[in-house]
């Protein structure tokens, strides 16, 4: 859903534009680990190992990126990673 005005869009755009590609990558980049945080934090109190915790934080944040047997593949080896790297 969309329900800004494109006058809105459009100024919006332009401030941005304004800034340079550094701050705009800064402002990305804290904006993604804003939402990661907060995924962290909304899993915080379900007792996940730090493998299963990955796994989720992944999921939640690419789950519609992925065909469903892709995403079996990534989250397979995103496990054997976290086993492998810490025996969890």
């Amino acid at each position: 859903m969309n329900d800004t005005p494109k006058a809105i869009q459009e100024l919006f755009h332009h401030l941005l534009m304004q800034r340079s590609g550094e701050e705009r990558l800064k402002m990305g980049c804290e904006m993604f680990s804003t939402s990661r945080a907060i995924i962290r934090s909304s899993l915080a109190d379900q007792g996940l190992s730090e493998s299963e915790m990955a796994v989720q934080i992944f999921l939640r944040t690419y789950r519609s990126d992925f065909s469903p047997e892709v995403l079996a593949k990534i989250v397979e080896r995103v496990r054997m990673y976290w086993e492998n790297r810490c025996g969890c």
